[in-house]
């Protein structure tokens, strides 16, 4: 049986922190399950791409940030920022949280695309 594959945008940030939250949760829960994640970070969760970042989120109840990432990158996930996004926000690869690319749209498409794929967008 070939593994099953998560794609998860998350377009939100401190501006709407509990979807944020959820998202991140998400990611980190299933990667923990054994499911291959790919999780793109698109607008204001761009800004979760670089260094000490996570850290400065917080929201009651809810797992800290730089812990669920850590989880999605020592669980084999994919941390994704988009392309405009990261040029919009003068990112660069060499920037980010180690593990972490910048992709365009087109690779989005192509993973959401795959065979047994589940997308979602929060």
């Amino acid at each position: 049986m070939a593994k099953k594959k998560l794609v998860l945008k998350v377009t939100a940030g401190a501006d709407a922190p509990e979807r944020c939250s959820q998202a991140f949760t998400v990611a980190a829960v299933a990667v923990a399950s054994g499911v291959e994640v790919s999780l793109w970070l698109t607008g204001e969760a761009s800004w979760f791409a670089l260094p000490g970042r996570a850290a400065e989120f917080s929201l009651p109840h809810a797992a800290p940030l730089p812990d669920l990432i850590e989880g999605i990158r020592v669980g084999g996930g994919m941390i994704t920022v988009c392309t405009q996004c990261a040029a919009r926000r003068d990112m660069e690869e060499k920037d980010l949280i180690e593990g972490a690319r910048i992709a365009g749209a087109q690779v989005f498409v192509a993973e959401a695309m795959g065979d047994g794929v589940q997308a979602l967008v929060y």
